[in-house]
């Protein structure tokens, strides 16, 4: 009986296992947790900081670029666990471009944010499709999933998917904010001081 006890065990050992590597097979780590190597801040550089393995979001407006590839992102999985206190603000942006200063004007948003009085919550695709409840919580650590294919757009929140977007054919990017699906990179957000935001073990795997 205790033979077939730890067969058993084993083998669900085992298929747990399979389940694992397999979700993360193709992965792609962008960010070491111990330097800013392949990342750019622009303004206010003192809101990052470096905090047992992760990037620490803290002070005035600032975006991370990430610039650790010359070749733009198409099509894409984009995993980033992320932590907040209460009342924080925050986000991750794709399809975007390097910009001296200003709120990202390339790409799309990912929203962070779980009780910051900004009604749209985590996962949210900023101002495009909205979640009025986070699926998230501050002081706990999540992974934000971000998946684009072709016209596709998938926020997943700890494996659940709280966003399933498809952009309409021949959708005009905006005067302000394109959020329109195009290539680019990655950028992370400092929203305000009042804000803290840690995003850490930052992996991308690319689907062209």
């Amino acid at each position: 009986m205790k033979k077939l006890l730890a067969l058993c065990l084993l083998g669900l050992m085992s298929v747990s296992l399979a389940v694992a590597d397999d979700k993360e097979e193709g992965f792609k780590t962008i960010f070491d947790g111990k330097s800013f190597d392949g990342w750019k801040i622009n303004e206010n550089k003192d809101s990052w900081s470096l905090e047992d393995g992760a990037f620490k979001a803290k002070g005035d407006r600032s975006h991370l670029f990430y610039v650790g590839d010359d070749k733009p992102f198409v099509n894409f999985e984009l995993k980033v666990d992320c932590k907040t206190t209460q009342g924080s603000n925050g986000g991750i942006y794709f399809h975007t471009q390097f910009q001296d200063n200003g709120w990202p004007k390339y790409g799309y948003e990912a929203q962070v944010n779980n009780t910051h009085g900004d009604w749209r919550k985590t996962g949210s695709l900023y101002a495009v499709e909205d979640v009025k409840e986070s699926a998230a919580q501050d002081d706990k650590w999540w992974t934000q999933h971000i998946i684009v294919k072709g016209k596709q757009i998938t926020i997943k929140i700890d494996g659940k998917t709280v966003v399933d977007y498809k952009e309409p054919e021949g959708k005009v990017a905006g005067k302000d904010f394109t959020r329109v699906l195009d290539k680019g990179t990655f950028a992370l957000q400092a929203h305000d001081p009042k804000s803290v935001v840690w995003f850490k073990n930052i992996r991308v795997k690319r689907l062209d």
